[in-house]
């Protein structure tokens, strides 16, 4: 209704766009001023007349064609407030949601967008500093999908570098083979915090990491041996944490995909004359741009992150032809990235302004930030299973003979957490409180899905399998049910709005607004009722209610259980 609306502005308005037209369209914060607004400030110019002047002319010359699905137009001021007719927008609304597509986009129809998300440090517990980039890179994967781009979803794991010098120097001197096979990760965790205890004590083992590192770049086979036999076992809980949540890769490509592609990066870049040696080691000065030189080689000859970066930003971009590439970090990490794009910039890729850093804020659970080094870690998986069980434990208590209890309680969990990281912008920190998380009446996952549930039941209890096509659209103009189906036609808007912003909680605000518009018209209009004709109409709107509350769910990669 909204582009038709449009469309009569566009048809009744010179000197001014249709995208102009459709920016400046506004819905009242009030819902006694209208439907829609049009300001008629900016046609002054073209018109040579004072605005209000102009609203009056264009609401006569509106009103005088007939349009049927405007039921009337108010002139305030400079404004022209749009009164929809409320029968013609329940149809249209219930035709646009069920046409199974609600929300979808074609914009970016031929379009690839690359994200680089999750990439946990191999031999390094999952902890829940990576839950924030793997959540929000899965969300911003899901969105732009749904707006028609293809995307390739890239794990770029930190499997390279000389933190595995320092893990083969400490398993040489504290570990053993037996004790890696038996414990996995934990036990190679253990032996790094070792290290560094050592190394703080006797620096000369800083010395020997480095040595190993450079036997890697090298080609060293018994080097290599032990690194690959150490990202094995590290794939193996890293899965496990994916499968948990749902979550899938295109690519495991890490940084040590990239390291026989970095030689190319550093001869493009003498080739350019702009590489520069500073005390043995290389480097690209970025002090034109108020910025820290970026390292690109080591004074022993070994490569650093931001040469695989390089490498990598230029095989995606030859791979994939992307028209957007992403990459969901910390807020850390904000600089290092900067660097890499001016680099990118300076070697003359005209697709450096495709390329976008997407910073967020740290995790905590009762203060404190996490560090790897000190063994200071809560691990991602106790999280993840702590929450299931917690949300477990509230089933059994309220509603022991639920079906299919653990895939519920997995849902739920696993949903509660990824909805408390997403609700807020994602540069605020996220904190862990149990309470607050696992609420079922708050502004929360939880909430959201036993509203869905809620749906779910109300049409068991109807016994209707299928509502039929015809309905009764004129039950659907209270104000109660006007309110829920306006909160609902928001979600295509919201979903590019999110998009463009790359900012997920946008959809999870929605979605809340969503549940408490439903929950409002649950308590207000009786459903279930003896009268076909009302019954059918309100089962409709509970429909379309289900189905945009699971895809805006979907969305940010939560499931939606019928029962709860």
């Amino acid at each position: 209704m909204k582009n038709k609306l449009i469309d009569i502005l566009t048809e009744n308005i010179e000197g001014m766009s249709e995208e102009d037209i459709r920016a400046a369209v506004e819905v009242p914060k009030k819902e006694a001023m209208g439907d829609y607004a049009f300001p008629c400030f900016r046609l002054a110019k073209v018109y040579r007349k004072a605005p209000n002047i102009i609203a009056e002319e264009l609401k006569k010359n509106i009103d005088d064609k007939g349009y049927t699905f405007i039921e009337k137009i108010e002139n305030v001021g400079a404004y022209l407030n749009f009164f929809m007719n409320k029968v013609e927008y329940a149809r249209m609304l219930t035709e646009a949601i069920s046409a199974d597509n609600f929300g979808s986009s074609d914009e970016g129809d031929g379009k690839t967008v690359c994200i680089d998300y999750s990439s946990p440090n191999v031999a390094k517990n999952f902890h829940v500093g990576h839950l924030r980039t793997t959540i929000i890179g899965n969300s911003i994967y899901k969105i732009y999908s749904k707006l028609g781009y293809h995307v390739e979803r890239i794990n770029h794991l930190g499997d390279w570098g000389t933190q595995f010098g320092k893990l083969i120097v400490a398993y040489k001197k504290w570990g053993s083979k037996e004790a890696v096979e038996k414990n996995g990760i934990e036990q190679l965790m253990k032996i790094y915090v070792k290290f560094h205890e050592e190394a703080d004590k006797d620096p000369s083992l800083n010395d020997q990491a480095r040595e190993w590192f450079a036997k890697m770049e090298q080609g060293n086979e018994e080097a290599l041996g032990i690194w690959k036999w150490f990202v094995d076992i590290s794939m193996v809980e890293y899965r496990r944490i994916y499968d948990l949540m749902g979550i899938n890769f295109d690519h495991f490509t890490g940084e040590s995909f990239y390291r026989d592609k970095t030689q190319e990066v550093i001869d493009l870049l003498k080739e350019k004359n702009l590489l520069k040696e500073s005390d043995g080691a290389y480097i690209v000065p970025l002090d034109d741009y108020d910025m820290a030189p970026c390292l690109i080689m080591k004074n022993d000859g070994s490569t650093i992150y931001a040469t695989r970066d390089l490498a990598a930003a230029i095989y995606r971009k030859r791979t994939y032809d992307f028209d957007k590439s992403f990459y969901v970090t910390g807020l850390e990490q904000k600089l290092h990235f900067a660097q890499v794009f001016k680099v990118i910039d300076l070697m003359g890729y005209d697709w450096a302004d495709k390329m976008k850093h997407i910073p967020y804020g740290l995790v905590s659970m009762e203060g404190g930030k996490l560090s790897t080094r000190s063994g200071n870690v809560i691990y991602a998986e106790e999280i993840l299973r702590e929450s299931i069980q917690k949300i477990y434990e509230i089933i059994s208590e309220k509603n022991p003979d639920l079906p299919d209890k653990d895939q519920v309680a997995r849902q739920v969990g696993i949903g509660a957490i990824l909805f408390n990281d997403l609700y807020n912008q994602r540069i605020k920190d996220v904190i862990f409180n149990w309470e607050k998380i696992l609420n079922f009446d708050g502004e929360t996952g939880p909430y959201v899905q036993y509203t869905y549930a809620r749906c779910a039941s109300l049409f068991r209890k109807a016994g209707v399998d299928e509502l039929p096509e015809e309905i009764d659209y004129k039950v659907m103009t209270d104000d109660v049910t006007m309110s829920l189906l306006k909160d609902l036609s928001r979600f295509p808007e919201v979903i590019k709005d999110s998009a463009e912003r790359l900012e997920p909680y946008m959809i999870a605000r929605f979605a809340i607004s969503v549940a408490q518009h439903f929950n409002k018209f649950y308590h207000d209009c009786k459903i279930n009722v003896e009268d076909d004709g009302i019954r059918y109409a309100r089962l409709k709107v509970v429909k379309m209610t289900m189905d945009v509350i699971k895809a805006a769910l979907d969305l940010l990669g939560i499931e939606c259980p019928e029962q709860m």
